[in-house]
Formats: structure tokens, sequence, C-alpha cells
């Protein structure tokens, strides 16, 4: 692009610029409170189509009056709102538009508190960016992790090639954000960036642009299935190795065992019992999980050993079931012994009314 162009497509952009301000001041002086430059103009890597991306956050709806969507010579343009819930989103790091508010350039801002206002949202993101990866970066990246999950199923469950193709688009563009925060930052330019900018993490996977522009060249059903799996896999296999490697690990002790071994008991042991007794496959089958669920749940916030009770799920030999749970009955108890607690038991009630009434 040579100069004269660049010339003439920043006078057109400050002309439009300067009209949306005039707007803003004329017809919505008290709804709208800010608006600023976001997109390619803002960062610089702009083409001679590129539009103009303006960030104007209304005060309230009348705002959204200012709004528009039209094109100037060959250029389409969309003119609109963002109301500050939104932007409060983003200083929370819920958005995948992050950039929107911590680059921000502010162009108009109709009173000084609005300013403040903005800049206490935009050091709100700003600390938790500086933030050491932790699990609040974490917990961010398994939400959109979850979230390609579901887009994966969608693959798997669409016949038609367009609605393969979209649910992988979503696969991809979820774990690229989930990537983004496992690193604990934020996507800092456009589209047509992305893979740039997510190479250029410490913490990826191996071969990621491999895996990343294998989902894209893929060209039928079977082949878009599988590298979406394969990308998934290998961010899904990353977030954990850092959940192990960035998250202190529980250990069992006295104060945090209490009375889960009476709980795995209570919820579980008859149950268990009563449904292999009885033979009733669906009622074992659903014991058998919350069983399962329970003992993950215990591993991730007590620091209990890893129990797999369903691989022992035999429809056609509930036996196994039973005789294996109280294996894993008799383990977790030696967890309580470990740290010296007692099992909470009573022979009668008046052993338990003294006990308990009496705290």
């Amino acid at each position: 692009m040579n100069a004269e162009t660049r010339r003439k497509i920043f006078d057109k952009n400050e002309k439009l610029i300067n009209m949306v301000i005039e707007r803003a001041k004329r017809d919505f002086a008290d709804d709208i409170a800010i608006i600023g430059l976001t997109g390619s103009f803002s960062t610089g890597d702009f083409h001679e189509k590129s539009d103009l991306d303006l960030i104007i956050i209304n005060n309230t709806d009348r705002g959204w009056g200012i709004a528009s969507c039209f094109i100037l010579e060959d250029v389409g343009y969309d003119i609109y709102c963002t109301p500050w819930e939104a932007i409060e989103d983003k200083a929370n790091l819920g958005s995948e538009m992050i950039s929107h508010l911590i680059d921000l350039q502010i162009i108009y801002c109709a009173k000084p508190e609005y300013l403040e206002k903005f800049n206490s949202y935009k050091q709100k993101a700003l600390d938790s960016i500086a933030k050491p990866i932790g699990k609040e970066c974490l917990t961010r990246a398994e939400k959109y992790i979850d979230k390609a999950k579901q887009e994966y199923t969608n693959a798997l469950l669409s016949v038609d090639i367009g609605a393969v193709r979209n649910a992988s688009c979503k696969v991809l563009y979820n774990l690229l954000n989930a990537l983004t925060n496992l690193n604990n930052t934020y996507l800092h330019r456009g589209i047509k960036r992305y893979l740039e900018e997510i190479t250029s993490y410490r913490y990826i996977p191996d071969d990621l642009e491999k895996l990343y522009m294998a989902v894209i060249d893929a060209k039928t059903i079977e082949e878009i299935r599988s590298a979406s799996y394969e990308f998934l896999k290998s961010i899904n296999d990353l977030y954990h190795k850092m959940y192990q490697d960035f998250i202190i690990q529980p250990v069992p002790v006295y104060d945090n065992l209490r009375g889960t071994y009476e709980e795995l008991w209570c919820n579980y042991r008859n149950k268990v019992i009563i449904s292999t007794g009885l033979g009733d496959k669906s009622y074992a089958y659903h014991v058998a999980m919350g069983v399962q669920n329970y003992l993950d749940e215990m591993t991730e916030m007590v620091g209990t050993k890893k129990f797999d009770l369903l691989r022992y799920f035999d429809a056609d030999n509930l036996g196994i079931l039973e005789e294996q749970f109280m294996k894993i009955m008799d383990e977790y108890l030696e967890e309580y012994n470990r740290v010296g607690r007692k099992v909470k038991r009573y022979d009668t009630f008046e052993q338990l009314c003294n006990q308990y009434l009496n705290g």
C-alpha cells in the first residue's frame, strides 16, 4: 500500500470518527460514555478494505440509537454499542475480546468519571494478566476446553459436511482461546494473526501449527473429525500437565478428611450391596457412577489416591463391582488410619444422641 492510499484511508477514517463523535455529543450526551478505537487501525495492521473498529460504551439503552451499519465506497462499517456490563465481563477476563479493554485507544469521553470507571476495569484486567500461571487462568482455560469438547460431539453427531466443519471451526476457536488462557494472556490482534500469536506462547503442545492447520486443511468428514480430535487431545493433555505442574495438590490430613469416609458409606455402601444383590443392572450402573464421581471429587479436593471403580463394572457380573467397592472402602479407611482419625460409628442410638447433643 503506497503512502497516498494510506493517507486517503486515514482521512476517511478521521471523518468517520468525527462524524460519530459529533452525533454522540449532539444527540446522546448522557447516553454515550466513551468512544475508543480498536482493531486493525489501532494496531496498524490494516489493508485497503479494512473497516473502522470503534468501541462505543453506552450508559443507557437509548444510546443504541447511535448504532448504524452501512457500506461506504465498497467497505462495510458497523457502528455498534458496548454496554458497561460487557466491559466488566472483559475486566473479569470472561470474554475473548479483552484487547477491546486493555488496548483501547480512547478518542472521546463524555465525563471524567467515565474515564475513571473505564480505567478501573482496565486495571483489574491488567492485574489478572500479571498474575503467575495458576488456578484462575487454568480454570478459565478449562471452560473453553469443555466448550470445545461439546463442539467435537456436535462434529461426531452431524452428518452434513458443512455442519461437521462448522462444529470443527468452533472446536478450533475454543481451543485457541483455551491455549491463550493457559498462558494467562489475551489475543492482542485480529483473526488473521491468530496462528502467529498462539505459536509464540510459552506453553504450547508439540507440533501446534501442524495440529492447527490439519483442522483447516481437512477435506472429508472423517479427516475433519480426526484432526479436531487430535487438536482437542493435545490441548486437553497440556491442560492436565499444567494443572499438575502449577497447582499445589492437596494432601490428606486429619481436618480435610473429616466425614469423607462416613459420607462414602452413607451415600453408596448399602446402595452397592442392594443393587448388586438384586442384579439390577441399571441401579448398579448409576450407583457406580455416583461412587466414581465422589471418589474423583475427593482426589481433587482432599488429595486421596485415585480410585477407578468403573473399570470393574460388568453388567453380567455385578458381584465384581461389589467386591472392588469394598476393597476401595478398606483402602479409603487407611487414609483415616494414617492421620489418626477415627470413624464416627455408634452401636446404639443412645451413644449417638449423647455425643451429638454434647458436641
